[in-house]
């Protein structure tokens, strides 16, 4: 599945292991990602996609704020989305 704005991702690797995130953009060969919590919209992180489980969901990420940001994520998954499903 190719990575686009606003698909649902589960990081596999590094200290965000098993959280949700939202693609915010692309930058050459790796995948901005942020959380609106630990990582907000101004500051995303830079991941590898080989590090990366993409789900088939998607959010709005233009124009939205942290908070509305974190309530897309949490109604993506329902809280029932695990890593484990992903693979």
């Amino acid at each position: 599945m190719e990575l686009v704005k606003g698909t649902v991702v589960i990081s596999r690797a590094g200290r965000d292991k098993g959280y949700p995130l939202a693609v915010v953009g692309l930058d050459g060969k790796f995948v901005l990602v942020a959380d609106g919590k630990e990582r907000p919209l101004e500051r995303p992180k830079k991941k590898n996609p080989i590090h990366l489980a993409v789900t088939k969901k998607t959010v709005n990420v233009e124009g939205v704020s942290d908070k509305a940001l974190r309530r897309a994520l949490k109604e993506a998954l329902n809280d029932k989305t695990t890593l484990q499903e992903c693979e």
